[in-house]
């Protein structure tokens, strides 16, 4: 087993079941002061994940409520606390070690009180009903004198619970919502890879079929035959599209095209570089990905491709 360290949480990620109304809030107020002056708390609360980013207190509930009025005072010192959290290898051993701490302190209140209760019956003796009760590490009564209990302290824990809860949902929304749309980026780029891919085999396939045909077509035809090839013939030797040419031209060929175009050398390495991840599908999609590059001068390359091929 690891050894046992404290761990540093955010104090608006934990959740208490017990009331702050138990507490009293003079008793409250002086131990966040403390924690402030001395930057921390000395004694770690026990806490159990209750979520992907979110804990329940298993004991030190007193510690937790002292802490959130630090952070109430002020916020950049007092955001984080110090806790164990239970973990599979630790939990039990964990567990056993507050069971004792609390028998001990119970013992510890009822000699106390035992002690007490002795001193007074032989000196006052108080009615039988001033005999305080036993203190746990987990409920501590509100030891304030002529205070009453704020109503409002468990509307405050219970809204204290619902904003934890909902930031968890908010986080493992905005997780799901990262996850499904690289997932569906990824698609995208498969998709475009491969309609980039086989476009160009598909039409030259067609085209040589559409070809073979007209060759074994009857002799009347052949003349027919001889001029629709020669019409296909002068189209495919026609000079290279400007967007095929970005996408395919050998790159020693292209740079000195687009340099004489009057293009940058850094945009030109751009181009050539993006090419690499990914071929452009329009001229727009060119200059939406190639920084520097204006929509003017793609359209002068445009204009004056004839010359450069």
């Amino acid at each position: 087993m690891k050894k046992l360290s404290p761990s540093l949480v955010a104090v608006k990620k934990l959740v208490s079941t017990v009331p702050r109304s138990n507490f009293c809030d003079r008793d409250l107020e002086k131990v966040a002061r403390l924690i402030l002056e001395l930057g921390g708390l000395i004694n770690p609360i026990i806490l159990r994940r209750n979520g992907m980013d979110a804990y329940e207190i298993v004991d030190g509930d007193f510690e937790y409520y002292a802490a959130a009025k630090a952070r109430e005072i002020n916020p950049l010192k007092g955001e984080t606390i110090g806790a164990f959290i239970l973990e599979p290898e630790n939990e039990k051993l964990l567990l056993e070690q507050v069971k004792a701490l609390r028998k001990s302190v119970i013992t510890e209140n009822l000699v106390e009180n035992s002690e007490t209760d002795f001193f007074e019956e032989n000196t006052s003796s108080p009615p039988a009903d001033s005999i305080k009760n036993p203190v746990s590490l987990v409920e501590v009564g509100n030891s304030c004198e002529n205070e009453t209990p704020q109503p409002s302290s468990s509307l405050e824990q219970r809204l204290t619970n619902i904003e934890a809860r909902l930031e968890n949902q908010i986080n493992e929304l905005k997780a799901d919502y990262t996850s499904e749309k690289q997932v569906l980026l990824q698609r995208i780029q498969e998709v475009e890879n491969s309609i980039s891919q086989q476009l160009p085999l598909l039409i030259e396939s067609q085209l040589a079929n559409r070809i073979n045909e007209l060759r074994s077509e009857s002799p009347s035809e052949k003349q027919a035959l001889v001029e629709a090839n020669q019409k296909v013939e002068s189209v495919t030797s026609e000079p290279m599209s400007l967007l095929s040419a970005l996408n395919t031209l050998d790159k020693f060929k292209l740079s000195a095209n687009l340099k004489d175009a009057g293009l940058k050398p850094q945009i030109i390495q751009i181009i050539l570089k993006e090419r690499d991840v990914r071929p452009f599908v329009s001229f727009a999609n060119v200059v939406e990905r190639i920084k520097g590059l204006t929509d003017k001068t793609m359209i002068k390359i445009i204009d004056n491709w004839q010359k450069y091929s």
